[in-house]
């Protein structure tokens, strides 16, 4: 199957990898920096990959099955569009877009073409998720009461000054949309998806050359009455603390932790059917980094899914959730009030300038 990657920067590597190690026909990279190109191809070994600094030229020229976009948020969209008008298969980095109507936008066009697109939520693929979503889905928890999701991470002046669009609101997002999404994402899908209300609270409070939030803290009522606490940052000094989900049921109790959700660190069920001490042991993984090792087994099952027409395990649709959940955030947060989903229409742009412009 012949595999592009769009866009070679931070998180391209686990994309590489992942293609490599499903062993993809890696016929293409893009960036608008070649130096980023060069210097991917000479790490893992890419001469015989073609570079272009034209995505559409690429498109054209190398007719790829599969692609994969790994750019700015803000450009998830356009190219995604225009990949699909190709026929191409997709792999969308979080967030898929950072609009409703551009995730509207995908979603009909992926279905009218026939192709299979993936939102890039990888750390659904994480041993100790799929080990808590098994127990969810026996129905081993019995009634949800709530779940927490907590992201307390460090990004200083290091990381933004790499980039001009990182922490803008046209091209990132702030903490939430970029950062603790994936939590999000998983929070939401636990929890039964469907939600009623949401009420939020943003600030800036560490960052004065961004102009997007620093700290988010959300309630969520969900429609099976269950309810849900974010609580997101990037202010933790002096380095990433923890990324933790829990979930809290009538006859269950777990904590997932860790760099990225990679650990349970809690394990108690009424029906006693496991070991706690032995599923914490089992499921304990400790990845190099906060993204984890789930980007290979979403790629394997992506391959599956357009090799046998069916959807992948993490669709469009569910890239829109996890977006959709921090603009209502956004939004709440903005309003000073709760505010109900489905959103009908909003965007990160909606909020550009709540905060100031960069100091």
């Amino acid at each position: 199957m012949k595999y592009a990657l769009i866009g070679c920067g931070r998180i391209s590597p686990n994309h590489i990898e992942a293609a490599k190690n499903n062993n993809l026909d890696f016929v293409s990279m893009c960036d608008i920096l070649p130096e980023t190109m060069q210097e991917k191809s000479d790490k893992f070994g890419l001469e015989m990959v073609h570079r272009y600094t034209d995505y559409k030229e690429m498109l054209e020229k190398e007719k790829p099955e599969l692609v994969a976009i790994a750019t700015e948020s803000g450009k998830h969209a356009t190219i995604a569009l225009d990949c699909i008008t190709n026929g191409c298969n997709l792999i969308i980095e979080k967030p898929i877009a950072l609009s409703i109507a551009d995730a509207d936008a995908i979603i009909k066009a992926g279905k009218r073409k026939g192709v299979v697109v993936c939102a890039n939520h990888q750390n659904r693929f994480n041993k100790s998720v799929q080990k808590i979503r098994e127990a969810l889905e026996k129905g081993r928890f019995g009634k949800l009461f709530y779940g927490t999701a907590h992201i307390r991470w460090c990004r200083d002046w290091e990381y933004y000054s790499k980039a001009d669009w990182r922490g803008t609101w046209e091209q990132d997002g702030g903490a939430l949309m970029n950062q603790c999404i994936h939590n999000i994402d998983l929070l939401r899908w636990m929890m039964g998806n469907e939600i009623d209300t949401v009420m939020g609270m943003t600030d800036k409070l560490n960052h004065e050359y961004i102009e997007v939030e620093d700290l988010g803290i959300a309630l969520i009522k969900f429609k099976n009455g269950s309810y849900g606490i974010v609580e997101g940052t990037t202010d933790i000094y002096p380095k990433n603390l923890e990324e933790t989900l829990y979930l809290f049921g009538q006859k269950g109790t777990i904590k997932a932790g860790g760099t990225s959700v990679n650990r349970i660190e809690e394990w108690r069920f009424a029906d006693c059917l496991d070991d706690p001490e032995e599923v914490k042991a089992q499921f304990h993984e400790n990845p190099p980094n906060v993204y984890g090792f789930g980007h290979t087994p979403l790629y394997a099952d992506v391959i599956d899914a357009i090799n046998n027409h069916r959807d992948p395990y993490v669709t469009a649709e569910d890239g829109k959730r996890s977006l959709e959940l921090v603009l209502a955030i956004y939004k709440s947060a903005a309003e000073g009030q709760p505010v109900q989903l489905p959103l009908k229409e909003c965007g990160t742009m909606d909020f550009k300038g709540r905060f100031g412009e960069r100091g």
